[in-house]
């Protein structure tokens, strides 16, 4: 039985080693894909393209320009003439005019127009067509307000009102030739009546020769000879503690006055348009069909007037009658094109105007001289006008932001790229080192059951031995 029992463990430790052996060769197999997957990673990332920033020299870019009155004149090329040795000019050069022309439409903010029976509508105020009286029956409104005549305005909230006139009284310091013409009066509270003084040196004395000796009610003025209303001819003046004088100056302003709906009721609408105002705005619409509504040049244009707070000038608002008639007015309004007058830069190029060009050592230009053709086509060489070249170093910068966004973007995702690389190589490590700690595991354990199948083949060996050796005294 001693000797089936050691052959039996010896079985038993072989079946362990088997199987500890086949752990470690599946743990091998898993850090040989491990370390494969290492080298891919690390391949992608040697692979990969860094990204570079952009140059700003790419986006610059050197160029001329000459002045020819209100014009700036940029050289966009310059090629060798074909006829240069008969027209005896070397280069035909082309550049573009730039100009402001403070006189032409552009775009205002879109207005909110309300539409009923009557026609089109921004508040309260009715839009007309341009440069037609007839079709327009009220232009414009009108009141009478404490015996003056006032034009009525209306603000954006559809509000009536009128630029009151009014006397603003203000104060300024007085000169030394206003001093010299004060005139004094000693006020009398009781009667309400001012005594003229007479002023020698500090002592005031009355038309009579009375010497005054109380100044508590003395009352300093200034004549105006060239007001003429009475009201305003006479100025009071103020001594001041530091010895100076200062004086009420009487002018005219005007404030915001708004209508009560008594005065709103007696408004008197006109009906004329001047000649001169039909004549402007036919003007209007033709730049404004030349340049928004090229295909229809006859077509038609409403307009309101807004009065400039700052200018105090009636400003041309404008709209379009086609695309206002044709508009979808969702519960009778709708947002529309608005257009005004202001201004706008114009160009216009010039193309192969012949011309020569000087340089200084450097190889820049300096200068351009340009000629004109006579009637036969050919140079007429005492045209030539020359002209200093202003060089200029420009940059594109929105082409230079556009591509440093585009590199940081770039970058980011570079950089993204990279750290979620190096977080899988540190998973790979990871678990490359934890599977070496099982197999140092399986290698102790391996070693332990070699240490036990020695010293159990050893018995098994003894067994044997003894075993042979019995029957062997035996016999």
């Amino acid at each position: 039985m001693g000797m089936a029992a050691t052959q039996a463990r010896f079985l038993s430790l072989t079946a362990r080693k088997s199987n500890v052996e086949f752990q470690g060769q599946q743990i091998n197999q898993q850090r040989t894909t491990l370390s494969n997957e290492s080298a891919s990673y690390y391949s992608e990332l040697c692979n990969m393209v860094v990204p570079t920033p952009p140059s700003i020299d790419n986006y610059t870019k050197i160029s001329y320009t000459f002045n020819d009155g209100a014009m700036t004149n940029t050289v966009t090329t310059m090629l060798a003439n074909p006829n240069r040795t008969e027209d005896n000019v070397p280069y035909l050069i082309s550049y573009v005019q730039q100009w402001e022309d403070d006189y032409s439409p552009v775009e205002a903010a879109s207005s909110f127009v309300s539409k009923n029976a009557n026609g089109f509508y921004i508040g309260n105020t009715q839009l007309r067509l341009l440069g037609n009286a007839g079709l327009n029956p009220v232009v414009g409104n009108a009141i009478r307000l404490d015996g003056k005549d006032y034009n009525v305005e209306q603000d954006d909230d559809g509000k009536y009102y009128v630029n009151e006139n009014y006397i603003k009284t203000s104060y300024e310091e007085c000169s030394d030739e206003d001093i010299n013409n004060f005139s004094y009066f000693l006020y009398d509270d009781m009667t309400k009546t001012a005594l003229p003084l007479n002023k020698d040196g500090d002592n005031f004395t009355t038309l009579d020769g009375e010497a005054v000796t109380d100044l508590t009610n003395l009352v300093i003025c200034l004549y105006n000879e060239n007001e003429t209303n009475p009201d305003y001819a006479t100025q009071i003046v103020i001594a001041n503690e530091d010895g100076t004088y200062t004086k009420e100056v009487f002018s005219e302003a005007t404030k915001r006055r708004d209508l009560t709906s008594e005065e709103i009721a007696s408004i008197t609408t006109t009906f004329e348009i001047p000649d001169e105002e039909l004549t402007r705005e036919e003007a209007y619409r033709h730049l404004l069909n030349e340049k928004y509504n090229s295909n229809d040049q006859d077509g038609q244009w409403y307009v309101r007037y807004v009065k400039d707070s700052q200018t105090g000038t009636e400003v041309p608002y404008f709209y379009n009658a086609a695309k206002l008639e044709n508009q979808d007015f969702i519960s009778g309004y709708a947002s529309t094109n608005c257009y005004t007058i202001g201004t706008t830069t114009r160009t216009k190029e010039v193309v192969n105007a012949p011309g020569t060009v000087e340089r200084d050592t450097s190889g820049r230009y300096i200068s351009i001289t340009l000629f004109e053709k006579n009637k036969e086509g050919k140079i007429d060489r005492n045209s030539a006008i020359t002209y200093t070249l202003t060089t200029n170093t420009i940059t594109d910068e929105k082409a230079y932001n556009d591509a440093l966004n585009e590199y940081n973007y770039q970058q980011a995702q570079y950089d993204k790229k990279v750290q979620d690389i190096n977080s899988k190589l540190e998973i790979v490590q990871q678990q490359d080192k934890s599977l070496e700690l099982n197999l140092k595991q399986l290698d102790t354990e391996e070693q332990a059951i070699n240490t036990e199948m020695e010293a159990v083949n050893k018995v098994i060996s003894k067994n044997i031995q003894d075993t042979f050796g019995t029957f062997k005294a035996t016999g």
